[in-house]
């Protein structure tokens, strides 16, 4: 890996969370208008799923990977349905922001797992650049201590351990197959997961009104393209620095509402925002560094 392959890799991770920033908040325009959680969380894994076996039949490439990574894949998309469930219930009972901002622990859950199950370094740039990015992310959330809820802050703490093992058990996959197979194993058992939910629950409910289905399609497609493209970025630059840039993502959702929803930031929102950016450009450059110095002592 040269520094211009990791210069690349972190563009992709930045610009899928931007992909992510403004599926959420198109979702929003579709929940106004009568849509389910429930339908959303299905329909997002179906779309993936189906580019994803165009892309490999198109390529040539082999749909299935060996039976052994194939088992972890498909655990993997359970584990997937189980964190992005935990996030929804975190948000019923939590204000939003503290919800997101306890989720977004897990790209140092993600340094964490790695280092302790020998998968890679655990290094200071990275650890100060989270927890700077951290809590710059608090300033820029807003969130205060009102209306906590114990068993919120578990549904969001889980939720965010469970894209921190998504995230670092399928960098260990991705490494010996493809990261579109990878991707396809997991969100087909996610689609398939949520759908059997839906049927049994009964709440599978679409927009009744026409900007209800340009978000809730909108929504779909963006996220599609986000998550096909997360797993590539681990697969360019690894799952540490992948989550670690992802902390870009919820300043592009307060971004993407001020453009669509006509929401402002306060100063001490901005202030937060720009310690975020500024941990993760820091960040960058260290990365890049540190590539390029092992590339010239090889």
């Amino acid at each position: 890996m040269n520094s211009r392959h990791t210069l690349i890799g972190i563009l992709v991770v930045l610009a899928v969370s931007l992909g992510f920033a403004f599926s959420n908040t198109l979702t929003s325009l579709a929940y106004a208008s009568g849509t389910s959680p429930l339908a959303i969380s299905t329909s997002r894994f179906v779309l993936p799923a189906i580019i994803l076996v165009g892309l490999l039949l198109i390529s040539g490439k082999p749909i299935l990977l060996p039976r052994r990574d194939g088992r972890i894949a498909i655990a993997l998309g359970f584990v997937t349905v189980v964190y992005s469930w935990s996030i929804l219930a975190a948000i019923e009972v939590l204000p939003v922001s503290l919800a997101v901002l306890i989720f977004f622990l897990f790209p140092i859950f993600t340094s964490l797992i790695m280092a302790v199950l020998g998968w890679g370094k655990l290094r200071l740039s990275t650890i100060l650049a989270a927890f700077v990015a951290f809590g710059g992310l608090t300033l820029a959330l807003g969130v205060s201590a009102e209306s906590l809820s114990v068993i919120g802050i578990v549904f969001a703490a889980t939720g965010a351990l469970g894209l921190a093992i998504v995230s670092a058990v399928s960098s260990r996959v991705i490494q010996a197959g493809d990261p579109r197979q990878v991707t396809l194993y997991l969100v087909t058992t996610a689609a398939i997961s949520f759908a059997v939910i839906s049927l049994v629950k009964g709440e599978f409910l679409l927009p009744q009104t026409t900007i209800g289905w340009w978000g809730f399609l909108g929504s779909n497609l963006l996220f599609a393209g986000s998550l096909i493209g997360f797993f590539v970025g681990i697969a360019m630059i690894g799952p540490v620095r992948t989550t670690l840039f992802s902390y870009i993502e919820p300043l592009a959702t307060m971004g993407a509402a001020f453009l669509l929803l006509g929401q402002l930031l306060s100063p001490l929102q901005t202030l937060g925002a720009v310690i975020v950016v500024g941990a993760l450009v820091m960040a960058g450059l260290v990365s890049m560094h540190n590539t390029a110095a092992a590339d010239n002592e090889t």
